[in-house]
């Protein structure tokens, strides 16, 4: 990688990306996004429009007092207003104020923008990217152009185009950046413009492209091999509109598939992390089939699948998941085949001989299930005890005598509550009845189980549900329907899934309670329990210690 050619990654997640729907991002936020991408191996972080709001302008003064090892700031705004000097435009003094290593203007390079928007002629169009570029290196050290729609530009009027990219050039601007502005162009457009480009000036170019035709990071691939050296673009593909380059995706293509050098090779490890700490961030749920950092990116559900890469991961994988800091995962539904559930057994620390017929048993229980609505995809946690108990290793901590839930208002002012509750019998045989008030069933019920487990089980005080999902599972039955309840979970060391299925909401929720509880408490005395087995063997041999329990039917 050594020899590979650089490409320089331009980062606008700070600036296109806050543009996106829904996304806001605090001047703190702003200032974590730009630590790590500076660490990540960026070259450019664009920081914001000095002047189009106050907290872009307290990015640019917070963003000096990080030390970055790598990244230049990048302050953006637009070429001078035709009827006023360089010097005295207000935007060009705001952007010099910002006093950042690197200033980018975007300037117009298609002439019906000239015409329509701006309302002058093509001539004082390229006077005002020449006398800007030229008044902003007599200040600024490296100065870029983002040539505006210059895709659409040269299908209109190709000679005026290249006369505006010309004229930066002639102007001194570092770098001259082919915007697909409207991204409704196709890869080989970009990659003939790019050809254009290049072969009427001799400044470096760089590409920015918007995902309107969902082909943004084919053109970025398309402009890159055709000549560019600098990609634009946000983390994850934020920005206006169907958002801009998704640079996870292109940094990943180009140093993986393409063979060029955008960061250290080490640094590719952290790029999932770098997804999800910018998903964090915008309060954005990730997307689970994001290429390469997504949670199912590398996900296998087909039994014929997870055989094969079982074999050889590459039968079904174009990469390593581990280069980019990603996972395997295979999945279960009544797609899955025997090697789903051994597969799956051995994550779940269960040495299973394949050949064993209880393989056979669990698949036949698992699609069972599924026939039944049950959905595994999202509950590891659940299928993990459905391998227990078929494979008799369950231990049970608690048995459930009965639970009663109320709710109540009492008058239309006031806000619900309900009460839950719930008689167990503990592990020690003895029966207690608890009760919780919560601000629904399913709070009140989890709160009335964990009170009366806590005492026999203190670790469960930690423990907390952090998603609650209800899907409808049979359609045009109305409020009779059955319903499938997904909880996520949380101790604050690790994250789990489990399911329940009825015709009653309530149970449903119960069910996935439940094997909640049941999995934490699985999970952690089974640490203790192994731990304890460590000590007793503690004078044994490395190799007479396996790291797997052994069920018995290997």
């Amino acid at each position: 990688m050594g020899s590979a050619k650089k490409i320089y990654l331009y980062d606008t997640t700070l600036r296109d990306g806050c543009q996106s729907e829904d996304v806001s991002l605090t001047v703190e936020d702003k200032v974590s996004i730009a630590a790590r991408l500076d660490e990540f191996g960026f070259d450019y972080i664009e920081g914001g429009w000095p002047g189009s709001n106050e907290r872009d302008a307290a990015f640019f003064s917070e963003v000096r007092k990080l030390r970055l090892r790598h990244a230049r700031i990048a302050a953006f705004g637009s070429t001078r207003r035709a009827n006023l000097k360089a010097s005295q435009d207000r935007n060009l003094e705001l952007l010099l104020r910002a006093n950042t290593p690197v200033a980018t203007v975007v300037g117009k390079t298609w002439d019906l923008h000239v015409r329509e928007a701006l309302r002058i002629s093509p001539e004082q169009n390229l006077e005002v990217i020449h006398d800007t570029i030229v008044y902003l290196k007599r200040h600024i050290d490296e100065v870029i152009l983002d040539a505006e729609h210059f895709f659409d530009g040269i299908a209109a009027n190709q000679e005026f185009a290249l006369q505006c990219l010309k004229a930066a050039a002639d102007a001194g601007a570092d770098w001259i950046c082919l915007c697909d502005t409207n991204g409704g162009r196709l890869p080989f457009e970009i990659e003939a413009g790019v050809n254009l480009a290049r072969g009427a000036i001799d400044t470096p170019l760089g590409i920015h492209c918007h995902n309107d035709s969902d082909v943004a990071v084919g053109n970025t691939l398309a402009a890159v091999r055709a000549g560019a050296t600098q990609v634009q673009g946000t983390i994850n593909g934020l920005g206006e509109r169907c958002g801009n380059t998704n640079l996870i995706s292109v940094i990943a293509n180009l140093q993986l598939k393409m063979g060029y050098q955008c960061v250290p090779p080490n640094r590719l490890k952290s790029l999932r992390e770098l997804s999800t700490l910018v998903y964090e961030l915008a309060n954005i749920m990730p997307i689970n089939r994001q290429p390469y950092v997504g949670r199912s990116a590398f996900a296998h559900k087909g039994g014929l699948h997870v055989s094969a890469i079982q074999r050889n991961s590459r039968t079904y994988e174009h990469i390593d998941p581990a280069l980019v800091g990603n996972d395997r995962r295979v999945l279960l539904s009544e797609l899955a085949g025997q090697s789903n559930i051994v597969y799956k057994a051995r994550e779940f620390g269960l040495e299973i001989d394949p050949k064993d017929e209880k393989v056979g048993v669990l698949l036949a229980q698992l699609k069972r299930l599924e026939a039944q609505g049950y959905a595994f995809d999202g509950a590891d946690a659940s299928f993990e005890l459905v391998m227990l108990r078929a494979l008799g290793l369950e231990r049970e901590h608690f048995r459930l005598v009965s639970f009663r839930v109320f709710d109540d208002k009492w008058d239309e002012e006031q806000a619900p509550f309900s009460e839950a509750i719930v008689v167990i019998d503990g592990p020690d045989g003895k029966r207690s009845r608890s009760s919780a008030i919560g601000n629904g069933p399913v709070n009140a019920l989890d709160s009335a189980l964990r009170k009366a487990l806590v005492p026999y089980y203190p670790n469960l005080a930690g423990m907390q549900l952090s998603d609650y999902k209800v899907r409808v599972l049979d359609n045009g039955v109305g409020t009779g329907a059955r319903v499938r309840v997904l909880i996520e979970s949380t101790d604050g060391r690790r994250r789990w899934g489990t399911v329940g299925v009825s015709n009653n909401v309530i149970e449903a929720s119960w069910q996935a309670l439940v094997d909640s509880v049941e999995y934490k408490l699985h999970r952690d005395y089974a640490r203790s329990a192994a731990r304890v087995r460590s000590r007793r063997t503690s004078n044994e041999k490395p190799a007479e210690r396996g790291g797997a329990i052994r069920t018995g039917i290997s």
